[in-house]
């Protein structure tokens, strides 16, 4: 079953997307998605031999509702940043994220949850991979946009990967 299926949260992630982009429950939609997601993982498994270990699948679903969440809310406070705060009130800022996680998939969600939300943005990561250089649209205090992912992401993702 493993050779059919190297990377099985892959492929049943590819179909659920599969149907979120075509937005039809039809049976011709389900053979092609169960192909498509069967094939990509086992043509691109070539290029990842180690499997991502998740130890909490259900801590991952919890974390995206999390995240869901928090990218409705921070839409809402980029608007009110953008449309009525003066200009010379916002006070953007670079923040360094130092990282505890070790699993590159952990590394590379956190990078991923940070660009999604709004106001925030990861713009790179170090040489040695312990931190995260985040620009935040809005930060008056640094320090707590980055206790703030600390505990709010990384936490999580460290719990879920590691």
């Amino acid at each position: 079953m493993r050779r059919l299926f190297p990377h099985p949260y892959l492929t049943l992630t590819l179909v659920v997307l599969w149907f979120m982009l075509v937005n039809e429950l039809k049976l011709g939609s389900l053979v092609l998605a169960i192909i498509l997601a069967t094939a990509i993982p086992l043509i691109t498994s070539a290029w990842w031999p180690d499997r991502p270990r998740v130890k909490r699948p259900f801590g991952l679903a919890a974390y995206s509702i999390l995240v869901i969440w928090d990218i409705i809310v921070a839409n809402f406070q980029v608007a009110r940043i953008v449309l009525l705060m003066p200009r010379a009130k916002i006070q953007s800022a670079w923040v360094t994220i130092p990282l505890d996680l070790t699993s590159p998939e952990a590394k590379s969600l956190l990078a991923g949850t940070i660009t999604m939300t709004p106001g925030t943005l990861t713009a790179d990561m170090s040489a040695d991979g312990r931190a995260l250089l985040v620009h935040a649209l809005h930060a008056p205090d640094p320090a707590a946009v980055r206790d703030d992912i600390k505990a709010r992401y990384e936490s999580r993702l460290k719990r879920i990967f590691e």
